[in-house]
């Protein structure tokens, strides 16, 4: 499985900042993408990818939370309550981190690998990571979302330890 190219922003592509097209339906190619993708977010140590980020317009994540994977196809949001506060960072925005206000619990949908609806259901990091993933697929960076004055750019030649970084998606 090959490791994809990560789109970031300066690249002069405007794949992150337009909506993703629905996948038609789940075949050996979209299963394949999302094999690559996974292999792609281990190699950045993330917590998320979406299509867009790697250059694929259509609607597909993959996550990596607790040890789990998740791969999903046209994800759409079902129920979103509570509220949390943490830092995110982004791989298509690398060095900068910034507090997002997001649900604290999440119900998504969408088609597994072999094309079968599920529902994933989390709180905490996932349902902030369903959340980042999600908006990928609209379009939507983080810094869109960071709340007013909380983004920074991390000093990445500093031997100070590092803020911990809730969600690197």
């Amino acid at each position: 499985m090959p490791v994809l190219p990560i789109v970031v922003t300066g690249d002069h592509n405007d794949v992150l900042t337009t909506k993703a097209t629905r996948v038609p339906r789940v075949d050996e190619g979209i299963r394949r993408l999302m094999d690559d993708m996974v292999e792609t977010m281990f190699n950045a140590n993330g917590v998320g990818l979406a299509g867009p980020q790697v250059n694929v317009p259509l609607r597909v994540i993959v996550l990596r939370v607790d040890n789990q994977i998740y791969q999903l196809a046209n994800p759409e949001m079902v129920r979103c309550q509570g509220e949390q506060t943490g830092l995110e960072g982004c791989l298509s925005v690398p060095g900068f981190v910034g507090e997002v206000t997001r649900c604290e619990r999440v119900v998504a949908k969408g088609l597994n690998r072999h094309g079968k609806e599920v529902r994933v259901k989390g709180d905490g990091l996932l349902a902030r990571a369903v959340q980042h993933e999600i908006d990928h697929l609209d379009g939507i960076l983080f810094t869109t979302r960071v709340n007013e004055g909380t983004l920074r750019e991390l000093d990445l030649t500093a031997e100070a330890e590092e803020p911990e970084i809730v969600s690197a998606v």
